[in-house]
């Protein structure tokens, strides 16, 4: 199965031109086999994802991109924003108690030089993104992002890499163009949140390139 991880619509994500309808109808067109539903901060009501999940046939999961002190984590398996969750210890220990799991979202930002002579003078930055405290909790790290460049998305494959920790992918959509860049390979077929969140936690799945990614200018 194919599945976009990371996507988000407005109104409730502010800075995406993607209605949910629009963000179906071009999964559905990049013959994806579902999307999750991940706004900034805001949690989806279960009787609305419920229903475009009938209107469309298609697997709609919801979760959450938490904006944390110490990065953005996508979260699957919590349903309610309680305060405190952008501190990453309070968001871990909801996550537990829930039996919920967390992704870190594009481990790049605010990590990689934007000017390095050559890519082995990644190794300073390797060293303080594989520190941050965040990644102490995560189940597994978005190593594909559509609106990231190779060069970015190389540099969290080798975070992930660093850490022994399964790889995704997803478009990170704010746009249509965003849809099919990339999206994450399940090893078997699931039909809800439960089954996402057993299989991140088993790590049967993998990142999936569909498009070839963007230069910075195209983002």
């Amino acid at each position: 199965m194919l599945i976009d991880l990371h996507t988000h619509t407005h109104p409730l994500s502010h800075d995406s031109l993607l209605s949910p309808d629009e963000l179906i109808e071009a999964a559905k067109a990049a013959r994806l086999d579902g999307v999750c539903l991940t706004e900034h901060d805001f949690f989806w009501d279960p009787t609305e994802v419920a229903a475009l999940r009938k209107r469309h046939n298609f697997l709609v999961i919801p979760g959450i991109e938490v904006n944390t002190e110490d990065g953005h984590i996508v979260v699957f398996g919590l349903d309610r924003f309680v305060y405190g969750m952008h501190r990453v210890h309070e968001l871990a220990r909801l996550a537990q108690t829930a039996g919920a799991v967390m992704i870190a979202a594009h481990p790049y930002r605010r990590q990689l030089p934007f000017e390095l002579r050559h890519e082995g003078d990644w190794t300073q930055a390797l060293e303080r993104a594989v520190a941050n405290p965040a990644l102490a909790h995560v189940t597994a790290i978005e190593t594909q992002n559509g609106r990231g460049t190779d060069r970015e998305n190389a540099f969290s494959t080798e975070v992930a890499a660093r850490l022994n920790l399964p790889n995704t992918g997803s478009s990170d959509a704010h746009e249509r163009k965003d849809i099919g860049r990339a999206a994450t390979q399940l090893d078997r077929k699931i039909t809800n949140l439960e089954g996402l969140i057993t299989e991140l936690r088993a790590g049967r799945v993998k990142p999936a390139v569909l498009r070839p990614t963007p230069t910075r200018s195209d983002v």
